[in-house]
């Protein structure tokens, strides 16, 4: 009886909490589909139901409205963003974990203490720099924040290449393969599950990005903004009785891709992180 209890407490805390967690993205959900265009907090069901925010998202674009070409930037910079950071996680994970040479474990050491601080802490120096080098207001400035310092998150990756057995390096080296040809071609071809997860970490981190994405492209041109500047610009005082029935529709939008790559990945996702986990 004793177990029972305890398993039930436990099992209602979990209904309790998946409750809370999912209110406020089932309103987010139906309201997107609501005829009314405002915020209406009289009802959690909308008293009409309509795809005009949709239709007004996607093919009514205007001043303030842009969703197309937020996502297209968006998308952009995160898939270019994912290329330069996947190898750039991916190479320091294998030199520091299959790789031997002088000051290695100095370097492992700095690279976890910096991580150890926000990234915020730098931005106001990054954007100075930026500045000055003109690349603020620009994609190209962004991609390089988001992917510059990318290489410090080796060490999940890390953690997954020292489960690679030594054996089949070193049978690599006698044949007279050269470090390069091992990487390509020995260890990239075992490691598909921490590719996976890089991918997706490298993809996200730009895709639901809003500081750096505000605090960089701050001319107010709306056309080069990014999705989540744009959502966000929509729940100004101003706008919000206009725009937040589009405002859910484009949260909705936005979650799509996301939610059809975790699915598809799932399974290669949860071996990335465990077999990450495994040494360190």
């Amino acid at each position: 009886m004793k177990k029972f209890i305890k398993t039930l407490l436990h099992n209602l805390l979990l209904a309790f909490l998946a409750f809370v967690w999912l209110v406020p993205i089932v309103w987010l959900v139906v309201t997107s589909f609501s005829a009314y265009t405002g915020m209406n907090t009289s009802t959690f069901f909308p008293k009409e139901w309509s795809l005009a925010q949709y239709k007004n998202l996607l093919f009514s674009a205007d001043s303030v409205a842009q969703f197309p070409n937020w996502f297209k930037n968006t998308f952009i910079i995160a898939c270019v963003v994912c290329v330069i950071s996947t190898a750039f996680v991916l190479m320091v994970a294998y030199a520091t974990s299959c790789m031997r040479f002088p000051a290695r474990k100095p370097l492992m050491n700095a690279a976890v203490i910096v991580n150890l601080f926000p990234g915020v802490l730098s931005m106001i120096a990054v954007y100075f720099i930026l500045k000055t080098l003109n690349l603020t207001n620009t994609h190209l400035g962004l991609i390089l924040v988001y992917s510059a310092g990318a290489g410090l998150g080796y060490l999940i990756a890390k953690g997954f290449f020292d489960t690679i057995p030594n054996s089949l390096r070193e049978a690599a080296y006698l044949d007279g393969a050269s470090e390069a040809t091992i990487f390509w071609k020995v260890v990239i071809p075992m490691s598909r599950p921490i590719i996976v997860y890089t991918v997706i970490s490298s993809f996200l981190s730009p895709w639901m990005d809003f500081v750096y994405a505000k605090l960089m492209l701050n001319a107010g041109i709306s056309s080069q903004w990014t999705v989540a500047i744009g959502l966000y610009n929509m729940l100004d005082k101003s706008l919000i009785n206009t725009y937040f029935g589009q405002f859910c529709a484009g949260g909705v939008l936005v979650s799509i891709p996301i939610s059809v790559l975790f699915v598809i990945m799932q399974k290669f996702y949860v071996e990335g992180i465990t077999g990450g986990a495994v040494k360190g």
